[in-house]
């Protein structure tokens, strides 16, 4: 029987990319990924050649049981996203969990995680975290996550865009206009960079300068203990609203904004906290009806 490597790769840095991972690529029949012209760049580095395999979130899902077959006969397949670890807001949790429903070794290669840099990065204190990946288009749903959130007693970690995150940041001024908020932008890269202040300041700052760029990674602090004491973690409406209803009409109002399923699974699994695979399931339920 072959093996899955899941492997994490650098977030800017080549010089971040471990021997290990190097190996990987090397061992692997083929190597699956997001977007075969960025890990053709990565092998070409390396000097490696191997076959490539697209498999990013629109169809990692139709191709994992074909890539578990060829692993059950004895392939050693590799997997890596665009940068940082698969499966954390990138596409890989498919396979993975479909290889392991079939019995094959799942072979974790550690890397780079942008999450965890920017929060190291930010300073604030990150003795307990939450990672919330992506949130919601829309303002007011990003704004009803939010005020879910708050009451977690821990620093929260968003991925954003550069065309979102000023959206982004409104949001955040107007759920936690007393805390501290840290943009880390270009994490690893030449112009790595890190703003922080209070949200409605950071808000202004972002607006002064114009259009940012790099992929970002925003570091909310956690609440302070009178904030905690003010807030309860349970929603007013939560108890008014069935929770598998609520979950089925975001499913569909994120399929009407046009969302990927798998990115819709994505973050509702985590909103919900349910198996990323069952809501998956579901969306494709909803999708066909």
């Amino acid at each position: 029987m072959g093996r899955l490597y899941v492997v994490g790769t650098p977030i800017g840095n080549l010089g971040d990319l471990t021997p290990r991972a190097a190996e990987a690529f090397r061992t692997a029949d083929a190597v699956c990924c997001e977007d075969t012209r960025v890990t053709s760049k990565l092998l070409a580095h390396l000097d490696i050649s191997r076959p490539l395999v697209r498999c990013d979130e629109n169809v990692i899902a139709t191709r994992a049981p074909q890539l578990v077959e060829r692993m059950l006969a004895g392939e050693t397949i590799a997997f890596a996203s665009d940068a940082g670890m698969p499966s954390v807001s990138d596409p890989g949790q498919v396979l993975v969990d479909a290889a392991r429903e079939a019995g094959v070794d799942v072979e974790v290669v550690p890397g780079p995680s942008a999450c965890v840099t920017a929060l190291v990065a930010s300073g604030i204190p990150c003795e307990h975290f939450f990672f919330e990946g992506f949130l919601p288009r829309r303002h007011g749903e990003r704004v009803r996550r939010l005020r879910e959130l708050a009451a977690i007693p821990g620093a929260l970690l968003f991925y954003e865009s550069p065309h979102r995150i000023e959206a982004t940041l409104v949001a955040i001024a107007e759920v936690f206009p007393a805390r501290c908020v840290a943009l880390c932008r270009e994490l690893t890269k030449l112009h790595e960079e890190v703003l922080r202040d209070r949200a409605p300041e950071l808000l202004e700052t972002v607006r002064a300068r114009g259009e940012l760029r790099g992929e970002m990674v925003v570091v909310v602090a956690p609440p302070t203990a009178d904030e905690l004491a003010s807030r309860t973690s349970i929603p007013v409406d939560a108890c008014e609203t069935d929770p598998d209803e609520a979950l089925r009409g975001d499913i569909r109002e994120a399929l009407a904004a046009g969302e990927p399923a798998s990115a819709i699974a994505k973050h509702l699994s985590q909103r919900y906290s349910r198996r990323k695979r069952e809501v998956y399931d579901l969306v494709l339920e909803l999708q066909d009806a």
